[in-house]
């Protein structure tokens, strides 16, 4: 089985891991990562092909790239997809458990011309945080909605007590108004008897005072 190629073992850690591995063409190469459940993990690879002219590891369009991975314990292909030379695969464990990440590079159809060839692999794996918790969000939710009810709530209240206090005042404002008015007509009703009550003490005084010139 090709689990028995297993040769290198690769811990992904939460941010990134890059790495680069030398293979054959048709050879296929695996990486074991324990991932949790819904956790989505993304990966770039590039392949370099040996060339004896160049003396050097080239790109080669004709090189493709397959990746699988198969969750160990189950058994369940998630990813089976091959590309170019430089590309990228994308997949979230549906499982938590040990994942088994293979690669190997081949060419298209007819092969290489010599035989097989000696590939350089360049890979850089990223496990991102696990995928959203449908329950959780909607439990957030609820909450924020909890929340702004109590806010509107209270500013609710806020408005009726200020509504409340703007009637005291204008009563406030209503009763000063009639206290200071019924002073003003009580001051002027002592000024109209005080001006009567003089009017009457000179009126009776001036006839005293005739009465007793007569006599």
């Amino acid at each position: 089985m090709r689990y028995l190629q297993l040769c290198t073992l690769l811990w992904l850690t939460a941010c990134a891991s890059a790495l680069h591995f030398y293979l054959d063409t048709d050879e296929q190469r695996c990486f074991i990562e324990e991932l949790p459940t819904d956790t989505i993990v993304e990966g770039h690879y590039r392949a370099l092909e040996w060339s004896e002219k160049a003396q050097a590891y080239v790109e080669n369009p004709d090189l493709g790239v397959l990746v699988e991975v198969d969750e160990l314990e189950t058994g369940h292909n998630v990813v089976r997809t091959r590309g170019p030379p430089d590309g990228r695969f994308t997949f979230t464990s549906h499982e938590a458990g040990d994942h088994a990440i293979c690669l190997s590079a081949s060419y298209a159809a007819g092969g290489a011309l010599f035989g097989a060839t000696h590939v350089r692999l360049y890979l850089d794996v990223v496990v991102g945080a696990t995928a959203p918790d449908a329950e959780h969000d909607r439990a957030h939710v609820s909450e924020l909605s909890a929340k702004l009810r109590d806010l509107n709530q209270k500013l609710e209240d806020i408005r009726r007590e200020q509504q409340y206090q703007r009637e005291r005042e204008a009563n406030f404002r209503d009763l000063s108004e009639s206290t200071n008015s019924r002073a003003v007509w009580y001051s002027f009703a002592q000024i109209v008897v005080l001006v009567m009550t003089c009017a009457w003490q000179l009126r009776h005084l001036r006839r005293f005072f005739e009465d007793r010139k007569m006599h």
